[in-house]
C-alpha cells in the first residue's frame, strides 16, 4: 500500500508536470502565433509604403528662374562692390592728402582730419554691413518663390505617383542610400523643362 501510494504521488507529479508543460506550450504557441501575425502585418504595411527621393538642390539649381535670380544677385553684388571700392578709393586719397599736408597743419586741424578719416572708415563698414544684409534679404526674396514652386511640383508628382514619402537626397540631408524611385526627371517635366 505504501508503494502504491508513492507510485500514485509520482504519477500525480508527472501528470501535473505534463499539464503545466501543456499550458506552457499553449502559451508559447499563442505567443509565437501573435509574433508571426505582428511580423506579417508589419511586413505588409512596409510593403505598402511607397518612398521616393529627389535631389532638391539639383532641381532648384536647374530651374530657369534660378539662373535669372543668380544673375540679379550678381548684378546687385557688383553694384555694392563698386560703391564700396569708390568709397575706399576716396578714403585712400583723403588719407594720402592729409598725410602729405599734416606737417603744415596745426594739431587741432590734424585732429579734425583724423576724426573725419575715422568717420569715413566707419561709414564704409556700415555700408558693407548694410549691403550684406540687403543681399541676403534679396536672395531670400528671390529664392522663396522658386523653392515654393519646386516644393509644389514635388508634392504634385509624388501624390500623382502614389508615394507616401518623398525624401530629399541632397548632400547633407540625411539620406544614406537613394535606391528607390528618383522623381527629379518627373518633377522637371512637371515644371516644363
Amino acid at each position: 500500500m505504501k508503494l502504491s501510494r508513492e507510485k500514485e504521488t509520482v504519477l500525480e507529479t508527472i501528470n501535473k508536470f505534463k499539464l503545466q508543460n501543456t499550458i506552457t506550450m499553449k502559451h508559447l504557441k499563442s505567443l509565437l502565433l501573435a509574433a508571426t501575425l505582428f511580423a506579417a502585418t508589419s511586413f505588409t504595411a512596409q510593403a505598402q509604403t511607397k518612398v521616393a527621393h529627389i535631389n532638391t538642390q539639383e532641381l532648384v539649381e536647374s530651374m530657369p528662374e534660378m539662373q535669372s535670380a543668380k544673375a540679379e544677385l550678381e548684378k546687385l553684388a557688383k553694384t555694392y562692390e563698386t560703391d564700396i571700392q569708390a568709397m575706399a578709393t576716396e578714403l585712400q586719397n583723403k588719407i594720402k592728402q592729409y598725410d602729405s599736408e599734416s606737417s603744415t597743419k596745426t594739431d587741432e586741424e590734424n585732429g579734425k582730419r583724423l576724426q573725419e578719416v575715422q568717420g569715413m572708415e566707419q561709414s564704409i563698414r556700415q555700408y558693407q554691413t548694410q549691403a550684406q544684409q540687403d543681399l541676403q534679404k534679396k536672395e531670400f526674396d528671390l529664392l522663396k518663390p522658386i523653392t515654393e514652386k519646386a516644393k509644389n511640383a514635388i508634392l504634385k508628382v509624388g501624390q500623382a505617383k502614389g508615394f507616401d514619402y518623398v525624401l530629399d537626397a541632397s548632400q547633407g540631408q540625411g539620406v544614406i542610400f537613394a535606391g528607390g524611385t528618383d522623381l527629379l526627371v518627373d518633377v522637371k517635366t512637371e515644371l516644363g523643362f
